[in-house]
């Protein structure tokens, strides 16, 4: 006769769960006691380097050591300090005093160093170029004369051929063309192109008996050459346009005389 029937299956049901609860429990505590040594084992290798600071850039964000006391104290935390920002190794904006040497800067552009100046009552003016290692600066042009050269000397490739023989860089007549373009653009008024462009604008005339320069209004051909709103309107806006500029020559400093019925002036010299 079997087991079962011996003990009936009642009996049988009971003694199994008692085995499976066994066996659960020895796993149990295999693991726990296999844990346990794992854990100890951990802390053995970690504490030789328990005091070491982290591999953060910053360093740790805190470290202890033992007071006087025997208790464990935190040392401030680490930090990373950025660098200061390196003179710029081009030229830049300075303010300088009255002996040229620098007083602040560098700045990024002129209007910063002005008020750099104002704000700080020094008496200095603002210059661009590169800090010399006894203090001055070598004065350079700065990107915004350049521009504004770029600027100029393309309005004065619109002056008529009858400057190309005229124009050397000892020639009076020669600065006093280039400093009259160079008022008038900055007034916000273009030369008059003869080659490149129906478009209008100021015509600069050389007149060598009165070592002078004519200077007289075109308007676009549409109104000038065409007459689209009629030969009196095209004399109104000519004479109009011609007081105007005389009137702006005038004010910036140029010696300015009438020239003839148009309305046309003659510039003989800067003032």
């Amino acid at each position: 006769m079997t087991m079962g029937a011996t003990m009936g299956w009642p009996a049988v049901a009971v003694l199994g769960f008692v085995l499976l609860t066994g066996v659960v429990v020895a796993l149990g505590t295999s693991s726990t006691a296999r844990y346990e040594f794992e854990r100890n084992g951990a802390r053995e290798r970690q504490s030789p380097g328990a005091h070491r600071i982290g591999s953060h850039p910053a360093g740790s964000r805190a470290e202890s050591r033992p007071s006087a006391g025997g208790d464990t104290q935190a040392l401030p935390r680490a930090v990373a300090v950025r660098p200061a920002p390196a003179a710029p190794a081009g030229p830049a904006w300075w303010l300088v005093g009255d002996d040229a040497v620098v007083l602040a800067g560098p700045f990024g552009d002129r209007i910063d160093a002005d008020w750099a100046a104002l704000a700080g009552e020094l008496p200095a003016v603002s210059v661009f170029g590169a800090r010399r290692p006894d203090g001055t600066v070598a004065v350079r042009p700065s990107p915004e004369e350049r521009a504004w050269l770029v600027d100029l000397g393309n309005q004065l490739d619109r002056l008529p051929v009858e400057w190309d023989e005229l124009l050397t860089d000892t020639d009076p007549l020669t600065t006093l063309v280039v400093e009259v373009a160079a008022a008038l653009v900055e007034a916000g008024l273009s030369l008059h192109d003869p080659e490149g462009s129906a478009a209008g604008g100021v015509c600069l005339m050389p007149e060598l008996a009165a070592q002078g320069i004519v200077v007289s209004w075109r308007a676009h051909e549409r109104m000038s050459v065409h007459h689209a709103r009629g030969g009196a309107a095209a004399a109104t806006v000519r004479q109009s346009m011609n007081a105007t500029i005389a009137d702006v020559l005038a004010n910036l400093g140029f010696v300015v005389e009438p020239f003839d019925a148009s309305g046309s002036s003659l510039v003989t010299a800067l003032g």
